[in-house]
């Protein structure tokens, strides 16, 4: 895994992806701070965008928020898809197996990395915004639509959505590593991914299709926004962490599966 580990890291999109999530709050720092007070979206009853320059904190808040909708799971979709496709894209795959490791395990190593990766990935956003947020708005409570938290709790409750947020990427992670079993073009695995994604989001706002919609792989993404609440709001983040499991058993089986009966040929 160490082995593993070491070569994601040195790669360039690694780099850059994790870099993104660095710098991409910076910039959305700075338009907040460039723009003035943010103004109530029209239509939202909840709306975290008006506070943003309340403090660093919630800026955190909105940055996480934010980049958890779209860019954080095009980055993760990229480190998970690449995994198995990006080596059978350079030719390197088949030397892998020459080596004395079995395909599980080499697929277990692959999938690890790629994970460990998208939590950083998620830490990084939170971390980012904290820092963009502080320099540009101070050091104070967070004030939400939902309630104000003082500085203390507010870090703790920040730490716990950072956490749920990488945990509810998970089953985009085992999409993404599975998709990436199937094909020698890593294009395959992270457009199918973040498509599936999307379209999961749509379907998402159609409450004609009732209770089906609490089955959709993103349909709890923003629970964790009830940490911010008063009272706190946690039955909803139980179930988004209950609905990723059955998601990444199954692309983790069928993963292995395919990938344990696949002529690796390239």
């Amino acid at each position: 895994m160490l082995v593993e580990w070491s070569k994601q890291v040195r790669r360039l999109r690694t780099r850059l992806g994790l870099g993104a999530m660095i710098v991409v709050p910076g910039l959305v720092a700075l338009a907040f701070q460039l723009g003035g007070s943010p103004s109530p979206r029209p239509g939202e009853t909840v709306d975290f965008f008006a506070f943003a320059n309340r403090s660093g904190l919630n800026f955190a808040v909105v940055a996480l928020l934010a980049m958890s909708n779209f860019f954080l799971l095009v980055v993760v979709a990229l480190f998970s898809g690449e995994t198995v496709a990006g080596e059978a894209t350079w030719g390197s795959l088949r030397y892998l197996l020459v080596r004395p490791v079995t395909r599980p395990r080499l697929l277990a190593s692959k999938l690890a990395v790629a994970y460990l990766l998208s939590v950083v990935a998620t830490v990084l956003v939170s971390v980012s915004g904290l820092a963009f947020g502080t320099a540009f708005f101070g050091w104070q409570a967070v004030t939400t639509p939902l309630g104000s938290f003082a500085i203390a709790p507010s870090l703790g409750r920040l730490a716990v959505a950072t956490v749920y947020v990488a945990w509810s990427m998970s089953g985009m992670v085992g999409l993404a590593f599975f998709l990436s079993t199937t094909t020698d073009a890593v294009i395959g695995p992270v457009g199918g991914t973040v498509c599936l994604a999307v379209v999961s989001e749509i379907l998402d706002q159609i409450t004609a299709l009732g209770s089906v919609r609490y089955g959709l792989p993103t349909h709890y993404w923003q629970a964790w926004t009830g940490l911010f609440s008063q009272p706190v709001q946690t039955a909803d983040m139980w179930r988004g962490v209950l609905l990723q499991v059955p998601y990444v058993a199954v692309t983790g089986l069928a993963a292995w599966r395919w990938f344990a009966r696949k002529d690796i040929l390239s």
